[in-house]
């Protein structure tokens, strides 16, 4: 298990720092030292969305966003890993989404941001 953050943006590697002090049992990365492919990560998709990467008896489960965050904090003791389950269930995973979408797409605004941060919305 590891949960991969972008290290080029500070607002993301503030928010990653934050997650470490809960002591999670998933290790917390830079998605720029991670072999991206070889993890099974979209890489155009993990600029956009934190990505959580899981090995399983089936094979690696990769989770996006909200989900990601939800299954890192899974990882840890309570009250980190209840807030994990009701961040990917519903009715808060509901909400959950759309604000991490909202934040994701404004994370360059957030303290501790960089010019770096600004994420390009995909291409058709």
């Amino acid at each position: 298990m590891t949960l991969l953050y972008d290290a080029d943006c500070g607002f993301c590697t503030a928010s990653a720092n934050w997650l470490g002090r809960r002591r999670l049992g998933a290790p917390i990365e830079p998605l720029q030292r991670a072999d991206l492919v070889a993890l099974g990560v979209d890489p155009a998709r993990a600029e956009r969305e934190i990505p959580f990467v899981e090995r399983t008896a089936a094979g690696t489960r990769v989770s996006y966003g909200h989900v990601a965050i939800g299954r890192a904090l899974a990882t840890g003791r309570f009250p980190w890993r209840v807030l994990g389950w009701l961040l990917v269930h519903p009715p808060l995973s509901w909400l959950a989404g759309p604000a991490y979408a909202l934040v994701a797409r404004n994370r360059h605004r957030l303290p501790g941001s960089t010019a770096a941060c600004r994420i390009e919305p995909p291409t058709p």
